[in-house]
């Protein structure tokens, strides 16, 4: 059974950071791409950033480039979402989703392409 569990979430000031991780079971992680996204209350689900198979590609949306990092242990079968420098507009629940499909630049960034979720972490960054 597919299963996706993100952590790390929680309160932080404006400034502060955040490591979430994702723990992935039930398939071989290395042959999935991994991705995050955020949804903020009242708004559409948002692309965050993205690494291939073996994380020698990665992709930020243009609001977290430069703050945050996204890595993977294939390993420990986690990814991971190094958050810097956060922003109260960084408020959301965070989610890890998986991918057989091969994708580059935006094409990473279509929500559809992605077969499995977590159920999502939250972030609260205050002022």
């Amino acid at each position: 059974q597919v299963q996706l569990v993100e952590s790390g979430g929680g309160l932080v000031q404006a400034g502060g950071s955040l490591r979430l991780s994702c723990a992935v079971s039930g398939y071989t992680f290395s042959s999935y791409a991994m991705g995050w996204f955020r949804q903020a209350p009242g708004k559409e689900r948002e692309f965050v950033a993205m690494i291939t198979r073996s994380g020698g590609s990665t992709y930020y949306s243009d609001s977290v480039k430069g703050r945050f990092t996204i890595s993977r242990d294939n390993a420990k079968n986690t990814v991971y979402l190094q958050m810097n420098s956060l922003k109260p507009e960084d408020t959301a629940v965070y989610s890890c989703a998986s991918t057989t499909r091969y994708c580059s630049g935006r094409g990473c960034y279509d929500a559809r392409i992605y077969n499995d979720w977590g159920p999502g972490t939250q972030v609260t960054v205050s002022s």
